[in-house]
């Protein structure tokens, strides 16, 4: 039972030049953001000193970013870990500080405020394995993105692979330009939402090429576009609950998940929107760019030769 009904078909791909030339301007800006500002990468990628430490009572984190902020650390990230009372501290690399003398340095002004406080851990990450957490990453948005192609090419069709693809690539050079342009902290999990937007974008891709060979094999006499649209139009109430019940989480996690959660949320905020789009207003026209037809889905009877005559 569909709780959101159309009358009509939605003209989807009459707005394709619109939709079209909207996401070439959002990506070129994206493009240039990342080429001149690049991203503002966190403390997993480019190295630094993590340290938990543990109150008695229930930590006040303003309290500790201001005096973190009082001997020049600032750009400290200051986050809950587990209860109220653990608190994680990740520190950028300071060339004036050692790793062990950066962590004595900051117990020593926090121990000056609260003589109970005690350290339980300290990690120094290098910046070479952060170099090599951002590779990994990269390598894996590849092997997704090339998997996504494969799978689509082989259950539907290329130009399905193609145009979802990207439709799942916009959305994360969107994600990535934002965090760019804004300058918002980019870190392993943000890289995880990336890499969860590209398969919770490539869902709806599925479920619409879905319906659109079926609609190939329906409506036999229909244009390719009453098709694309009648097929959208379709699935716009699984879209709506689909994606709509999924932000109401995402939400959740962003208004209450803390700092920890803040810039995945984030993340995957501008993913599902985006991928809402992407996946009706961006594969569509490139379905129709690349000539999609009814013999690409649907194989054409053979009639029955007859037999030759003696």
């Amino acid at each position: 039972m569909d709780f959101f009904r159309f009358e009509r078909d939605i003209p989807f791909t009459r707005w394709g030049k619109f939709s079209m030339t909207f996401s070439l301007i959002i990506s070129i800006l994206a493009i240039y953001s990342l080429a001149t500002k690049g991203l503002n990468l966190a403390v997993d990628f480019t190295g630094g000193t993590v340290m938990e430490i543990s109150y008695q009572q229930p930590a006040d984190l303003d309290k500790t970013r201001k005096i973190l902020a009082g001997i020049g650390m600032s750009d400290a990230i200051v986050q809950n870990f587990g209860t109220s009372r653990d608190v994680m501290i990740r520190l950028p690399v300071k060339l004036e500080h050692a790793g062990g003398n950066l962590s004595e340095t900051v117990m020593t002004a926090l121990k000056v405020d609260d003589p109970s406080v005690e350290m339980k851990r300290v990690e120094f990450v290098g910046p070479q394995v952060g170099d090599e957490l951002l590779e990994n990453g990269l390598l894996a948005m590849l092997f997704v993105s090339m998997g996504i192609v494969a799978y689509l090419a082989v259950r539907f069709e290329w130009k399905f692979g193609v145009a979802c693809i990207v439709a799942n690539l916009h959305d994360v050079l969107t994600i990535l330009g934002c965090f760019s342009f804004f300058q918002w902290e980019f870190d392993l999990t943000v890289l995880a939402a990336v890499l969860a937007i590209l398969g919770y974008s490539v869902n709806e891709s599925v479920v619409i090429s879905d319906r659109i060979r079926e609609n190939f094999r329906k409506l036999r006499k229909a244009t390719v576009t009453r098709i694309i649209d009648n097929a959208i139009t379709e699935t716009m109430s699984r879209t709506i609950i689909t994606h709509g019940s999924t932000q109401m989480v995402v939400i959740s996690m962003f208004l209450f998940g803390g700092e920890a959660l803040h810039n995945f949320a984030l993340a995957l905020t501008i993913g599902i929107l985006f991928g809402i789009y992407s996946s009706i207003m961006i594969a569509s026209p490139i379905l129709l760019l690349l000539g999609a037809k009814r013999e690409d889905l649907v194989k054409p009877e053979r009639k029955p030769q007859e037999e030759a005559l003696p």
